[in-house]
């Protein structure tokens, strides 16, 4: 079969494709016929050293997939050979096989594309569970989501109002018309100052804040929190600039992120929380699964709406990566058998 490698960190350049062995499932495990699997800016991370927990080379890349059970492993009972699953795997799903715990996979309807499904095991899930699992978000609230225009962002603009919330979305000019076309209020956080302009829009500030940055960004997301506000941290995505890791960047994150988690600490009324969604999906597996299946019943009733930018073959892999920070907002960047 073929899979991804990264033999060390760096930029496009370290990503290349191998030929190798099947892979065979252990106890507990699956192996899964890969139908599609992401490349993301947390594999772009894991590539260049600043994901927090990463995995050291050489691996193989990849956050999630959607594929066919062909083998089952000693002690697997909830799934059989033939179905149809997606698993957020963290790391390795850039393959034409890949074994999974059956405890992580969650079963996938055939009808469905599965470079779509692709972005619910990840992104939208990501989305939901901030919202819903983490800030536990009340109709009625309000939120700010700092990159409303990439696809976490894309992903609460369209979800946010189906429970009721309000959404302010940071974004450049030239993305204002999606944010807006999504049901957000924009704000360019190159020309305003986020911070006074969610005050001047709300006058005491917002319910829930969704910071992708931490460091400084965290910082003054606190201060745009209500009474009761909170604010999830849930990425360091400054801490990679063209495709190669941001030293400064990433002691800004790390200073910045425990500042504000001080705070939050010492603060009676307003609180900050970390959300990753691997975490909850080892801690909460039955959230995970009831959270898809919500997620896959609004593909269905087509009231979200996940975009495929690119369906590239698994040799492209290092092209993909070429592509991220060009094409990445503009939708799912999926590699396909």
């Amino acid at each position: 079969m073929k899979r991804v490698v990264i033999d060390h960190f760096g930029g496009p350049e370290v990503v290349s494709v191998v030929e190798d062995d099947d892979p065979r499932p252990g106890p507990g495990q699956l192996r899964v016929r890969v139908l599609a699997s992401g490349v993301s800016l947390s594999d772009a991370q894991m590539r260049a050293g600043t994901y927090l927990g990463g995995p050291k080379p050489p691996f193989t890349p990849g956050y999630e997939l959607v594929g066919i059970v062909d083998e089952l492993g000693p002690g697997c009972s909830r799934l059989r050979e033939g179905d149809r699953v997606g698993a957020l795997t963290q790391w390795g799903a850039n393959a034409e096989r890949v074994c999974v715990p059956e405890k992580y996979a969650v079963k996938v309807p055939e009808d469905l594309d599965p470079a779509e499904v692709l972005s619910l095991v990840f992104i939208y899930m990501t989305a939901y569970q901030m919202l819903h699992r983490a800030a536990k978000a009340e109709s009625g609230e309000t939120v700010l989501v700092h990159g409303a225009a990439g696809r976490v962002g894309n992903a609460v603009l369209e979800l946010a109002p189906l429970a009721g919330l309000r959404v302010y979305g940071t974004a450049s000019a030239r993305d204002r018309a999606t944010v807006e076309r999504l049901g957000g209020v924009a704000i360019d956080y190159r020309t305003e100052d986020f911070l006074a302009r969610v005050h001047e829009l709300t006058s005491d500030g917002v319910d829930i804040a969704l910071d992708p940055f931490g460091g400084a960004v965290s910082l003054r997301s606190f201060r745009a929190l209500r009474p009761g506000g909170r604010l999830v941290i849930y990425g360091r995505q400054n801490t990679i600039t063209h495709g190669r890791k941001n030293w400064p960047a990433v002691f800004e994150w790390y200073t910045g992120t425990a500042i504000v988690g001080l705070w939050g600490l010492l603060s009676p009324r307003r609180r900050v929380l970390a959300y990753r969604v691997q975490k909850l999906r080892i801690h909460h597996q039955d959230w995970f699964r009831e959270d898809f299946g919500a997620l896959l019943e609004l593909l269905r009733a087509d009231k979200v709406h996940p975009v495929v930018a690119e369906r590239l073959p698994l040799s492209d892999a290092r092209h993909a990566h070429e592509l991220l920070e060009s094409t990445a907002a503009a939708g799912k960047l999926v590699l396909v058998p």
